[in-house]
């Protein structure tokens, strides 16, 4: 990780991430694409934290793809784009797709400008908290290309397919307020870094067996048929049954008085 792009900093088990290139916007350079795919890495093998905030340094928390950097060198358009299969996320796409992957809550706290690229690693959070005054788009369309950083797995999931389209075809700039209603974002606060910290807090209390395997369940089964969802409801809770969290929290329930603390997580 590159400490003078991308910082992290845990404390009481949460994981603090800040995009850090104030004076660039936090546009997405080749560095910053490095930096956030390795940390969102790191901290999906972190056993011990049970939450992530992510958030900015400078004025926005990030102007999309730092254009002129990233194109400046074909070698480096062509990292970004490489695969070796063709439904695996490239790097491109784990800026945005890794933030799933980890099996705890991921909450971004977004102020100002959330355009394009940054838009396509917000998108990738189970949470997106922001300011009035940010503005969002789906920037893509005013280059002449097609959003390919993986947010669109969560845009099909949040958005109606109608908005969308309209919001991927213009590339329209739209306020925190009409991101909300369309299910963009997840609420609007004047402090988004106090209500995520707030809401980090009161999912740490319940068991990361638990939170782990919900995040699974939602995000792998939502669109499949009844049968595996019915399926995986079942093997997940059998295997949170198997392990000491579950226990402990209804002990922590039943015993509200005693100082009851979880294990670590297991693998999910």
């Amino acid at each position: 990780m590159n400490e003078e792009c991308l910082t992290l900093k845990i404390e009481n088990d949460i994981a603090f991430v800040t995009l850090n290139r104030p004076d660039k916007r936090n546009a997405l350079d080749m560095t910053m694409f490095r930096s956030i795919d390795n940390v969102s890495r790191q901290l999906k093998k972190n056993r011990k934290i049970r939450a992530v905030i992510v958030k900015a340094n400078g004025e926005d928390f990030c102007s999309g793809l730092d254009i002129k950097s990233v194109l400046s060198q074909k070698s480096s358009a062509m990292s970004l784009l490489a695969k070796w299969l063709p439904g695996q996320a490239n790097l491109a796409q784990r800026v945005s797709y890794n933030w799933r992957k980890i099996p705890v809550p991921v909450i971004m706290v977004i102020h100002g400008r959330c355009w394009g690229g940054g838009l396509q690693i917000a998108l990738g959070a189970d949470f997106r908290f922001a300011t009035s005054d940010a503005t969002f788009s789906i920037m893509e369309g005013k280059w002449g290309l097609i959003p390919d950083m993986g947010g669109n797995l969560v845009l099909r999931e949040i958005v109606s397919k109608d908005v969308a389209l309209q919001l991927t075809m213009t590339a329209e700039v739209i306020s925190a307020q009409k991101a909300l209603e369309c299910g963009l974002i997840t609420q609007v606060s004047e402090n988004p870094i106090e209500q995520a910290m707030q809401l980090a807090g009161q999912i740490a209390e319940r068991s990361p067996d638990a939170v782990a395997a919900i995040k699974k369940l939602y995000q792998q089964n939502w669109f499949k048929a009844e049968w595996k969802m019915l399926a995986k409801e079942s093997y997940y809770q059998v295997k949170i049954l198997m392990g000491k969290n579950q226990k402990k929290a209804v002990k922590r329930q039943s015993k509200p008085e005693e100082n009851i603390k979880y294990i670590d997580r297991n693998r999910w």
